[in-house]
């Protein structure tokens, strides 16, 4: 039996598993639009969100409302993790990523026509939140079928690399959003962007989800789940048998998660106020820091990924988290001479000990769980640690901050993050591929 590197013999004879290369596409294009989405709607709850949908006398409470509809996001995926999750696993993967993909999609672009407050009153903050609540839903539901479809399409003992393709999402998402965001504040006055110029952003994403759609509508069913299928072994009640059946896994995955997502909110989100702030550089020196550091995790990420199908992935895994315990102090140590090209390869490196995390992740987190509960099992740990990990991280850096007016709790929170991914990374298995093996060597026959 094949060990749990060691290459099958398609890979040895450098030819790709069939479909794998479109489901790798596939994987990355849903996990691009969700950050893309993301992006944009961050941006638009600081600056245009307050101003057309929560109008009224007092600014902060319209940018507390605006920011409020960004957190239903949040809060909403467990919800499509729980409900996406179970039909990923008794319906297969391919039909709920359909749905997936049309449901973020379709309410991104509704955001983009939605008439503003003027227009129809309280019924257009109302129609936002229930597309953001739409958006998160779709989310929850997404991440754990995208990466599925990568790996299970792909090598089984390259898992690592397979899965890699959902985790590019971010920073391809990022650099996309940034990109149109750039090209409209270029091309428009400050006035034409708040008044209609946003939407185009908006209704832009209506491209990625055409393009994935198409390619998602041509892939078959992945082969693990139609060897499932095809040997009755799906589960009647995935949700229960997850809670159930893998308690252990479930935890594990889910604390893998927390020190990535904190890592990725404090180097995305905290650091453009810290640097604006506490050391007066601009906004576009951190963008720039920002989008250097993520056109780095496009290479990287992958790479990180690759690496853990040759050496143990929770080693790599946990290198990187206790990694980053150590570099952060060096990280605020490093900016605080208000050096813009420092805080650039600040970002860089921070952002790169985020990749060798997050690559690996998602293979991680599938593996600890059966086939038969992967769905299931994955977005439970991947949306529950959302709410726990990125959610809360930027609240968190901000009262930390606001409580002590330095950085040093910061750094103790980041290190308190990693030792938690590390706790989930010793409670975890290492890659196991017998059971696809039996299914996929049965489903021959």
């Amino acid at each position: 039996m094949a060990t749990p590197h060691q290459a099958t013999p398609a890979a040895s004879k450098g030819k790709l598993p069939p479909g794998a290369l479109k489901a790798y596409i596939a994987s990355l294009t849903g996990t691009s639009l969700e950050y893309y989405d993301f992006a944009i709607y961050s941006v638009a709850s600081a600056l245009v969100f307050p101003k057309i949908f929560f109008p009224g006398n007092d600014e902060f409470v319209g940018l507390l409302l605006s920011f409020s509809t960004f957190a239903v996001g949040y809060l909403a995926r467990p919800i499509g993790g729980i409900v996406f999750g179970r039909l990923g696993d008794k319906i297969g993967r391919k039909h709920v990523l359909v749905i997936t993909l049309l449901l973020i999609g379709v309410a991104t672009v509704l955001i983009g026509v939605l008439p503003d407050y003027s227009v129809i009153g309280v019924a257009a903050p109302t129609i936002l939140v229930l597309l953001r609540l739409a958006q998160g839903i779709g989310v929850g539901g997404e991440w754990g079928g995208a990466v599925l479809l990568s790996s299970e399409f792909g090598d089984a003992h390259k898992r690592g690399f397979w899965s890699s393709a959902a985790q590019i999402g971010p920073p391809a998402g990022n650099l996309m959003a940034n990109g149109v965001l750039a090209v409209l504040a270029a091309a428009l006055s400050a006035q034409d962007f708040l008044s209609w110029g946003w939407r185009i952003a908006f209704l832009a994403s209506a491209l990625l989800v055409v393009f994935g759609l198409v390619i998602r509508l041509k892939l078959e069913e992945t082969p693990i789940f139609k060897a499932i299928k095809g040997h009755g072994e799906a589960p009647k009640a995935p949700i229960t048998d997850v809670f159930r059946q893998e308690p252990r896994a479930l935890v594990a995955a889910a604390l893998s998660r927390v020190g990535p997502d904190v890592l990725y909110s404090l180097l995305t989100v905290f650091v453009a106020v810290y640097a604006t702030k506490e050391l007066g550089m601009t906004t576009s020196n951190v963008l720039a820091a920002i989008l250097i550091g993520s056109a780095f995790q496009l290479v990287l990420i992958p790479a990180a990924g690759a690496l853990t199908d040759r050496i143990n992935r929770r080693l790599v895994y946990g290198v990187a988290a206790v990694g980053t315990a150590v570099y952060i102090p060096l990280f605020f140590l490093m900016i605080q001479g208000r050096s813009v090209a420092m805080l650039t390869v600040g970002v860089v490196i921070g952002l790169a000990f985020h990749a060798f995390m997050y690559g690996p992740q998602a293979a991680y987190i599938t593996e600890q769980f059966p086939a038969r509960l992967r769905y299931a099992g994955s977005s439970l740990a991947y949306t529950l640690a959302g709410v726990i990990g990125g959610a809360i991280a930027p609240l968190v850096f901000t009262a930390l901050y606001a409580a002590s007016g330095n950085w040093f709790t910061i750094a103790a929170y980041l290190a308190v993050a990693s030792a938690v991914t590390v706790v989930g990374l010793a409670l975890g298995r290492n890659p196991q591929t017998e059971e696809e093996e039996r299914l996929l060597a049965e489903s021959r026959l």
